[in-house]
């Protein structure tokens, strides 16, 4: 393979990145009370050794209550969970590599298996986590304004611990992509809307104090996605068009880059072109993008809570569609879980060494 385009060095305002892989941000459950462990920032810190350009963080709640429906989720604020924090980006800057936490309120969620709640009922743009399914309370004016006030907190305080970029977690069913989705918002207030261009209000309005929080300087990244956990065929945007509605506001706001989750990146996002879901946002908003999905193996993520094992799977395609210049960065995540050097690997043309991913890696943080 010729990897030489994954390796160039990448550049956009406080991120400066050696070459373009990107470790997903992927919940691990491993830090007790909220609190990020000294295992916790050795797991990020080999990543940082094993030559990740930029590392983004399992995500981290933010200073709401029922922010979190695990005990076990990291926090971004509080002194602890912020000492931990400091903790984890240290050790990763001292190992060579970039890092982002990726910001995170669940919205309106499912109990944890354990029974754990949160000392606040879920909440959301309507009370609903999915179709039909009302878990929670619906957001007053209040709510949204310390919600929003909050996720500034959080990048603020990012910022000053040294981090190089934030991300705003924006995708999978989750508090700002239940504002987004008609299914989950059924608000008739300013917060919710017909279009999803109205119903991107909240994600816009978080963006706008983010922004202030942190400066002009400092680079913001949005996770967004078509799909749904509970419905993987759903498409917020139906056309480039709406794309372009839906982000290009976003883009004003503040984000620099969108870090676009597909389940398989080579699949199509529209018909009538091979381009992906990060090729299409690119082209249509100017912005860079992160492409992620299946990146190194078969199978998928959502597959492996199920059991299914993946093997490591060629590069060929994901080079192809990054010398056309359809994205600028490409995340990887069940690779990096289960092999901390898959990165130096696949740069030494080792793939004989590389290894393939089984649920076990979900379990344990890999060390080696």
């Amino acid at each position: 393979m010729k990897t030489d385009s994954l390796f160039r060095p990448f550049s956009l305002k406080s991120l400066n990145l050696k070459n373009r892989i990107v470790m997903a941000p992927m919940t691990r459950s491993f830090s007790p009370n909220g609190v990020p462990t000294s295992d916790v920032a050795k797991y990020y810190q080999k990543r940082a050794e094993g030559d990740v350009g930029l590392i983004l963080s399992e995500g981290t709640v933010i200073e709401r209550q029922a922010s979190s429906n695990d005990p076990n989720v990291p926090h971004f604020y509080g002194n602890d969970g912020l000492n931990g924090w400091q903790n984890v980006v240290n050790g990763v800057h001292q190992a060579g590599a970039k890092m982002a936490p990726q910001i995170w309120h669940m919205g309106v969620m499912d109990p944890h298996p354990s029974g754990w709640l949160p000392s606040a009922p879920f909440e959301g743009p309507s009370g609903m986590g999915r179709p039909g399914f009302v878990n929670g309370i619906s957001m007053t004016d209040s709510d949204i304004a310390d919600t929003i006030s909050a996720f500034g907190r959080a990048a603020a305080d990012a910022k000053r611990l040294g981090f190089d970029s934030v991300e705003l977690h924006g995708a999978h069913g989750y508090l700002i992509d239940q504002f987004f989705w008609e299914e989950t918002n059924r608000r008739s207030d300013i917060w919710g809307g017909n279009t999803l261009a109205e119903r991107s209000r909240f994600a816009v309005e978080v963006t706008k104090e983010v922004r202030k929080q942190v400066g002009d300087d400092f680079a913001l990244i949005l996770r967004i996605s078509q799909f749904k956990p509970s419905l993987y065929t759903n498409q917020l945007a139906k056309s480039p068009q709406e794309i372009e509605a839906w982000l290009n506001p976003l883009a004003e706001a503040g984000i620099d880059i969108f870090h676009c989750s597909q389940r398989r990146f080579w699949e199509p996002e529209f018909e009538g072109s091979d381009l992906n879901f990060a090729g299409w946002v690119k082209k249509v908003t100017g912005s860079a993008t992160i492409t992620v999905g299946s990146v190194g193996l078969t199978g998928e993520f959502l597959a492996a809570f199920a059991g299914e094992s993946s093997q490591p799977s060629s590069l060929d395609e994901l080079l192809r569609r990054m010398d056309r210049g359809d994205f600028d960065l490409v995340a990887v995540g069940r690779p990096l879980l289960s092999d901390p050097k898959w990165v130096k690997k696949i740069y030494e043309q080792r793939t004989n060494e590389l290894k393939g991913f089984t649920k076990d890696a979900l379990t344990e943080l890999v060390m080696e």
